[in-house]
């Protein structure tokens, strides 16, 4: 059943699953300026590829970003703070994360985040290989707002993907995604 949701400049939206207006099984893209972007910070090229067919899956619109390692994701995340939404860029609403990266490891872009102003704020889910306790505990210990451990099944992936997807980006409420 498609809901109705606002998009940034207060417009009425009718959404389906993950950002697409429900228009009996025609799809129309909404106010779409109103998305915001998705930053997935993932060195495994398989992983990318799972992750842009759950979106497709998924009818997720938002813009997907890729940072192969962990120093590419803080070298995007530097300039999406600098550039604010001046640049009429969707502004960074989710941020996928792996923890094992080359680089600089995930732990360390996480720490990055959550002690950046105008970062911080951004959610931030784990999701990754490890499902080693100290990791999940360090990772909320940072600000993590979820971690998950990748499915090894195909499928369970893309249904996972599927599923933060609609939580983070047609769900929950993110602070400073409102004018």
């Amino acid at each position: 059943m498609p809901t109705r949701t606002r998009d940034r400049d207060g417009q009425s939206v009718r959404l389906g699953g993950g950002g697409l207006a429900d228009n009996g099984g025609a799809t129309e893209r909404p106010h779409v300026e109103g998305l915001v972007s998705v930053l997935l910070v993932e060195d495994d090229p398989d992983d990318v590829e799972i992750t842009k067919r759950a979106f497709h899956k998924g009818k997720i619109l938002n813009p997907l970003y890729v940072a192969r390692d962990g120093e590419q994701a803080i070298e995007f995340l530097q300039r999406a703070r600098r550039s604010g939404s001046s640049t009429g860029a969707a502004p960074l609403g989710l941020i996928l994360l792996d923890l094992n990266l080359p680089r600089v490891d995930g732990r360390e872009v996480l720490r990055f985040i959550k002690n950046t102003p105008g970062l911080k704020r951004i959610p931030v889910v784990v999701l990754t290989t490890s499902d080693n306790e100290a990791d999940i505990r360090e990772c909320y210990d940072w600000g993590a707002n979820s971690y998950m451990a990748k499915p090894v099944d195909f499928r369970k992936f893309v249904d996972t993907v599927v599923a933060i997807g609609h939580y983070w980006l047609c769900l929950a409420e993110i602070s400073g995604t409102r004018k």
